[in-house]
């Protein structure tokens, strides 16, 4: 249960009340928490400053199943904006937030409402919504988009025990990534752009025997018990909400090799859904029409089994969108600049950036082919969806006032 008061004061000195219709307040927030057990998490009293409304976060969600890239691609979102993302500073080395200049990242994990124990007990996994606090998740994420800083959770990892919680300042940019950043109507209007890894179940079970009977000495059958394990809940909880995101990449066997098993080629889908404010969905040589692209060559070198893009109007779950495909693998990341080329609306500040960034993280996973390519793509379209909200908002007043 938890008990909170909130006292707000205008401060009539703020920078905020400059040539803008806003003010910066000064917050001050109470609030005591219990957990399961009935003892108190955390209380006390912070004081917390509102930021002006031109620098309010835009708030940015992704959801995937565990193990399916996410990790990798907030390292090459955060990068695309500069700075190293790292732990807040002089915090609990099990946070599972990252920082940079620009960035702030938050694991949905914090706001598991069951410690490790407490989800054996009730026979729940993680993907259960009754293991999850969607109360507090909306609360912290409205405050955070309303430019107040919160005293987030932290769900520890090592220990599976709800550790006390860190405090988060509102950045330029806040992701929150996790099982859940769709499932909730309210946290899901929070957000301002949104996008969905779909790894699908042959690549999922590939990956996982890759690693865990490779590196962690596990059995198939072990393997194939745990995936099934969380199958109904993912099908249930988790897999829905790719209908609300605006951009899926979706990661499918390969249609190149004929009865391949090994998941490592790869046919990759970048799902663009249209009519999305401040996105407008790449394109491979004509914008709307149906295309299918072999680009290997004097200008792409392309070992068995080769490289077959393909592009496209669709639709998804009843939306209007364009798929963007690649199948196959790059041999040589430098000539990537080939296929750059023929791409537009890519958001690049520059001619090859997008072959630059991946050249940067080449040693990233997925560096090879689709899943790093189109991470790099969205990625540059969340800058430009983010570059595009605030000049609205810085013109937004300006244009008031010729009214």
């Amino acid at each position: 249960m938890a008990i909170s008061s909130l006292h707000a004061t205008t401060s009539l000195h703020s920078p905020c009340t400059t040539n803008t219709s806003f003010r910066q307040n000064q917050v001050i927030f109470f609030t005591t928490r219990s957990n399961r057990r009935g003892s108190t998490r955390y209380g006390g009293a912070r004081t917390f400053q509102v930021s002006c409304s031109i620098d309010k976060p835009v708030v940015i969600g992704l959801a995937a199943d565990s193990g399916c890239g996410k990790s990798t691609f907030m390292r090459r979102l955060t990068s695309v904006f500069g700075g190293a993302a790292e732990p807040p500073k002089g915090g609990n080395p099990d946070s599972n937030t990252l920082i940079s200049d620009t960035t702030t990242v938050i694991c949905l994990d914090d706001y598991h409402s069951l410690d490790r124990t407490g989800r054996k007990e009730k026979g729940v996994t993680a993907l259960d919504p009754r293991a999850n606090d969607f109360d507090l998740m909306y609360e912290q994420v409205k405050a955070i988009k309303e430019g107040k800083a919160i005293e987030k959770p932290i769900y520890n990892h090592v220990t599976g025990l709800l550790d006390p919680p860190e405090l988060i300042q509102p950045p330029k940019i806040f992701v929150i990534e996790g099982l859940h950043p769709m499932f909730d109507e309210r946290v899901r209007d929070l957000l301002d752009f949104s996008i969905y890894l779909d790894i699908s179940d042959e690549v999922k079970f590939a990956w996982k025997i890759q690693r865990d009977m490779a590196e962690r000495g596990h059995s198939l059958e072990s393997i194939k018990a745990s995936i099934e394990a969380r199958k109904p809940d993912f099908d249930a909880f988790i897999d829905p909400q790719k209908q609300y995101a605006d951009a899926v990449i979706e990661v499918l066997p390969t249609q190149l090799i004929p009865d391949d098993n090994e998941g490592k080629v790869l046919r990759v889908k970048l799902i663009m859904k249209e009519g999305v404010k401040n996105f407008n969905p790449v394109y491979l040589f004509d914008e709307g029409s149906s295309i299918t692209w072999v680009p290997c060559g004097r200008k792409l070198t392309c070992s068995y089994p080769g490289i077959k893009f393909a592009y496209g109007p669709d639709t998804y779950f009843g939306h209007e969108v364009s798929v963007l495909e690649m199948d196959g693998q790059f041999d040589r990341l430098d000539e990537l600049i080939y296929v750059e080329s023929h791409l537009s609306n890519l958001s690049t500040k520059f001619y090859g950036e997008v072959t630059q960034q991946m050249l940067k993280h080449a040693d990233f996973p997925g560096s090879n082919n689709g899943t790093g390519l189109f991470q790099t793509i969205v990625g540059l379209k969340i800058r430009d969806l983010y570059e595009q909200i605030i000049a609205e908002r810085a013109g937004a007043p300006t244009e008031a006032a010729k009214v």
